[in-house]
Order: C-alpha cells, then sequence, then structure tokens
C-alpha cells in the first residue's frame, strides 16, 4: 500500500482523508511520522503556505505528502483575516479572541460576505499540485452552535441557515472548503494510483 504523509496533528482532519482514501493509501499524520517540530509558515497566501509546509516534509523525509492552508475571507475587511486567519488576535490567540476580534471589527457593518478558502499542496512523484476548496457566506454578529472550531460559529454557508458550529459534521464535510478542496486532492489521487 502507497504511504503518503498528511502535515497534520489534527486527527479530525486526518480521519477525514483516510475515510476517503480507503484502501488505496496509507495516510500517515505528522504524530506518526513523530514530527513534532513547528512547520514553518511564512507565505503571504494560503498557496505559499500550503507549498512551504509540503516542501518542508518532502525535504525532510523524502516521501510524497500533501499540506493544507485555509483562511476566512471577509468583503468588508479587503478579504481579512484572509491567510492570518489562525493568528488574528496575536501570535497565540485562541480561537474565541479570533472571534471576537472579527465581530468587533465587522461591528455596525451591513455587509457580512465572506468566504472559506483551503488550499492543498501534493507534492507526488516529485511533482507539485494544487486543490482548492471554497465556500460563500456570511459572518453573523453573535456566536452560534458548539460544534466545529475556529470561525464555525459565526459563519452561515450560502443556502443554509445555520453556522458551520450547528450543523453536522457530516454535511459541513460535504459542503465546506476543506471538503471540497480533499475531494479534489482523493480524484486525483485515486485516479493516479491505478
Amino acid at each position: 500500500m502507497e504511504q503518503i504523509i498528511f502535515a497534520t496533528h489534527n486527527k479530525h482532519k486526518l480521519q477525514e482523508v483516510k475515510k476517503l482514501l480507503s484502501d488505496k493509501f496509507k495516510i500517515l499524520s505528522l504524530n506518526d511520522i513523530g514530527l513534532y517540530d513547528e512547520i514553518p509558515e511564512t507565505g503571504f497566501t494560503l498557496k505559499e503556505n500550503a507549498s512551504q509546509k509540503s516542501h518542508y516534509l518532502v525535504q525532510r523525509f523524502s516521501q510524497n505528502c500533501f499540506a493544507d492552508d485555509t483562511g476566512l475571507e471577509v468583503d468588508a475587511l479587503n478579504g481579512e483575516p484572509g491567510v492570518f486567519s489562525a493568528r488574528y488576535a496575536g501570535e497565540k490567540a485562541t480561537y474565541e479572541q479570533n472571534v471576537e476580534k472579527l465581530l468587533t471589527e465587522l461591528k455596525g457593518i451591513k455587509n457580512r460576505k465572506a468566504r472559506f478558502k483551503t488550499v492543498i499542496s501534493l507534492i507526488y512523484n516529485n511533482k507539485e499540485y494544487f486543490f482548492e476548496g471554497v465556500v460563500e457566506g456570511q459572518i453573523l454578529t453573535e456566536k452560534k452552535g458548539n460544534k466545529g472550531f475556529g470561525y464555525d460559529p459565526v459563519f452561515v454557508p450560502s443556502g443554509y441557515n445555520q453556522t458551520f458550529a450547528e450543523i453536522n459534521t457530516e454535511l459541513k464535510n460535504k459542503i465546506s472548503h476543506r471538503g471540497k478542496a480533499i475531494q479534489n486532492l482523493v480524484r486525483f489521487l485515486l485516479s493516479s494510483s491505478k
């Protein structure tokens, strides 16, 4: 069975990918390969960060691998927090602090249009490929729901009336930015490994 490293410590993300790639690939997390270093993310775009992480892994382990980066882009904030989504309220900010800062920045603003975007960089047989997933939506004025993480409690995807923190995980995985990017990656890997 072919092995591929996924640059994550996140068990939920790992399970999501393992489920989709079933028996074709053995997916290894950073925990599985014993890598606990902070992988550099100094890019100015999601694509640059994802690429930087996957190249870091290839240089260290010489194995096929993929990495993702995700950001929330808010129209009224000129696309912020974007690539800085995880550290919007500061380098060591919690999810709650980031959400509070976002709600403060949007106070009194009527245009609440936003999108979540995930970019995956895959290095497969020494060639790099990119996969993207986007979900459009709106930012609420207050948090709703207790599932998910990050900005999920204030983001309502277009066509739905619940936040990502209120809808069930299966539906979220199907319609979310990360879900779409991963589905594109999975399609590519399954067709490449025939």
